[in-house]
């Protein structure tokens, strides 16, 4: 069990919790009542500490190891009805990217989205979810692939940024990701994104142009990460919290800014303490816009989806 450093007391009860346990298989005592109220004392420290996170806490619980990724979503949503499609046509398969088709609910939909990985092993196999060129690459084939047989795209945003990498640089990581900004605008099928974890600068956004766009509750999406705003304004990353604060990168204040659809709940603690409930909470925004863009394909969805990002912002012009 990992616990993140506002969850002291969490912790605590957790481990008295567990040496009880362990006292009564060794010693076949009943410890039932102890460990039961230890489990509602859990239930309202978690619902305490959760009901005031700070945008540096929100962050921080975007990135816990046990929190579920794309390819945990997509298995629960089309209840395993999914084919995974490879590569670019071009140079690789980027595994930090994933894509293929599926059906949700007897609806047939393309699904794409970043994968970081459950552990270390596969945390490297998947480049911590930042993908490389040939990743938005893949991305863009399966958004036309969609787009040819009149699928709607369903994207997964959870990456701390595109890969900065020489060789994507070389291979042309900025091109790529604009390309896709391009692609998606004028898609002429409905595209709904959902960031579930980190949504980090071009990296995130290149999977990210959609004419719905929803934020699990501990989300963040920005044009930047804390650590590195705050290594750019201060020289070191000392300043990360205040950085975190001032990005306005949480779902409420994405919402508030109107730069999102709307905020999907999690369960008190986080999706990693019951992912069941996050996958179902999800599941249920992804069958609802389905349903309302049912019908809706053609020149003037992708018309409608540009107007609405050349709305985007505040700004006053100067005689």
């Amino acid at each position: 069990m990992h616990f993140l450093d506002f969850e002291k007391e969490i912790e605590t009860l957790y481990n008295q919790q567990q040496g009880l346990l362990d006292k009564q298989e060794k010693e076949n005592i009943d410890f039932s009542k102890e460990i039961n109220s230890i489990e509602s004392k859990i239930k309202k420290a978690r619902k305490t500490a959760y009901a005031k996170l700070s945008p540096w806490q929100k962050v921080q619980v975007s990135r816990h190891p046990n929190r579920p990724h794309t390819l945990s979503y997509i298995e629960y949503i089309t209840q395993g009805n999914f084919t995974e499609l490879h590569g670019d046509r071009t140079f690789a398969d980027d595994k930090a990217i994933v894509g293929g088709l599926g059906t949700i609910n007897g609806v047939s939909v393309m699904l794409i989205g970043h994968q970081k990985g459950a552990n270390t092993k596969l945390r490297q196999y998947r480049n911590f979810g930042m993908a490389r060129p040939e990743g938005y690459r893949k991305a863009m084939r399966l958004m036309k692939l969609a787009e040819k047989f009149s699928k709607p795209v369903i994207t997964f945003i959870d990456t701390p940024g595109a890969y900065p990498g020489l060789g994507a640089e070389e291979r042309g990581q900025g091109e790529a990701i604009a390309k896709n900004l391009f692609i998606m605008a004028g898609l002429e099928v409905p595209i709904f994104s959902y960031v579930i974890g980190e949504g980090a600068s071009g990296g995130a956004l290149g999977i990210g142009v959609a004419d719905k766009t929803y934020m699990l509750e501990n989300a963040w999406y920005s044009v930047i990460s804390p650590e590195n705003c705050s290594t750019i304004l201060w020289r070191t990353w000392d300043y990360k919290e205040e950085a975190a604060k001032v990005l306005k990168l949480t779902a409420k204040d994405m919402l508030k800014n109107k730069l999102i659809d709307g905020i999907i709940k999690e369960p008190v603690g986080g999706a990693h303490t019951s992912p069941s409930i996050a996958f179902e909470n999800v599941k249920t925004q992804i069958l609802t816009d389905l349903k309302a863009f049912k019908r809706s394909r053609g020149p003037r969805l992708a018309d409608k989806r540009v107007k609405k990002y050349r709305e985007f912002g505040v700004y006053h012009s100067m005689k």
